[in-house]
């Protein structure tokens, strides 16, 4: 038997989507075209899970925020960028809404076709699995402080004594690090000696609303520069990604990628000598659970650019993010100076922006790990090798 409950106005139904929820199931509606009738899909993109109430509308589809996927008035995926030209797997199509209707000024959906739906198992800030291994909980120049770590508090004194009492604390790289049961894995070695001896600034830490896993997980992902980062470097990155390789390594990953992007700053550009499109090549490490560097150096201009990235999980709604910079021969100079420095970390934190921007629009609390949850394509090895190190490293912890 129908259950029709009134979920919008009509006129708030426009081509930019809406999102309602129902019984506390999210829901999107949308017209294709001004004046068409409302379509309505869960509030997710297969791919990445990311609400669909974020996506843009193109003139006849719907282009997801996070990496452009597009989907048609049916539903049915139109165009997965990274991968032109191949064929799109059936379930990359939104799965079908409750049913619909207009009338007396109003939108209304159809209780009684709402399937309920489970949400997938997540990797959260508060798994308990997480108290085996190092964790960041502030920069060594905040000390003394009292940081949160896996929904608790850990006040840290100036000679790393720490109450509650954990396994360990250490300080690397400038920041200060907590285990709070003995740890799994190793704090990574990388940046090598080479790196280390670079020009270091830190980023003033930033927050988000996302899980650590998550975070994570878009630092490894390449494919969502062109959607994400159109206001900083992604409006001349390429929409489909070559195919790369990911090599095992104990407790996380290595890959190593040639990329061509454009670098308007390299004095052989401004002089003449060198082309604007450029290679670079890109140095992804990973170790469990949220240990990243990102390795950039530019063949053709010689400069090396180096991030280092850390995440601490502070509870389950929030995630603190640490970000360093290394630099070697920006701007044509071996060790470049404060101004140079100043103005690399500016542009890091405004990368960083766009993508905390896109966060807020997320609404799992956690990374899902169990790879039938989320659509995968030939971009994201990446991202599915972390989820499988993720299980593994969960694995381990609880035996």
């Amino acid at each position: 038997m129908s259950q029709w409950t009134p979920v919008a106005r009509s006129t708030d139904v426009t081509t930019r989507p809406l999102a309602v929820d129902v019984d506390d199931v999210p829901f999107v509606l949308v017209r294709f075209a001004d004046g068409g009738p409302v379509r309505v899909f869960a509030d997710r993109c297969p791919h990445r899970l990311v609400p669909l109430s974020a996506a843009t509308p193109t003139g006849g589809t719907l282009r997801c925020a996070y990496h452009g996927w597009e989907f048609g008035p049916d539903g049915r995926c139109v165009s997965i960028p990274s991968a032109p030209g191949r064929a799109i797997p059936p379930r990359a199509d939104l799965p079908p809404g409750p049913a619909v209707q207009e009338r007396d000024g109003r939108v209304w959906l159809d209780r009684a076709t709402i399937a309920p739906a489970e949400p997938p198992p997540l990797c959260t800030n508060e798994d308990p699995v997480l108290r085996r291994a190092w964790h960041p909980v502030g920069l060594v120049a905040e000390l003394p402080f009292t940081a949160e770590l896996l929904g608790e508090a850990w006040s840290v004194d100036e000679d790393l004594h720490a109450e509650p009492a954990p396994y360990a604390v250490t300080t690397r790289w400038g920041l200060v690090w907590l285990a709070p049961e003995e740890p799994l894995t190793e704090l990574f070695d990388d940046p090598d000696d080479e790196d280390r001896q670079f020009v270091g600034a830190w980023l003033p830490p930033a927050r988000t609303n996302v899980s650590a896993g998550v975070v994570a997980d878009n630092f490894l992902d390449v494919a969502h520069f062109p959607f994400v980062h159109t206001a900083t470097f992604g409006a001349g990155e390429e929409r489909a990604v070559p195919a790369y390789t990911v090599q095992d390594e104990p407790d996380g990953c290595r890959s190593v990628q040639e990329q061509w992007f454009d670098n308007p700053e390299d004095p052989g550009v401004l002089d003449g000598t060198r082309p604007i499109r450029q290679r670079r090549r890109a140095t992804y490490v990973y170790r469990a659970p949220f240990q990243l560097m990102l390795r950039l150096e530019e063949l053709d201009a010689g400069a090396v650019k180096t991030i280092l990235f850390f995440a601490q999980p502070e509870s389950t709604a929030r995630t603190r993010i640490y970000t360093k910079m290394l630099l070697r021969g920006i701007g044509g100079v071996e060790r470049p100076g404060p101004e140079v420095v100043a103005g690399e970390c500016a542009f890091e934190e405004a990368v960083l922006a766009e993508d905390l921007a896109l966060q807020r629009t997320m609404t799992l609390p956690g990374l899902p790990l169990r790879l039938r949850d989320e659509l995968h394509v030939r971009a994201d090895r990446l991202g599915v090798a972390l989820r499988r190190e993720l299980t593994r490293f969960r694995e381990r912890a609880a035996r």
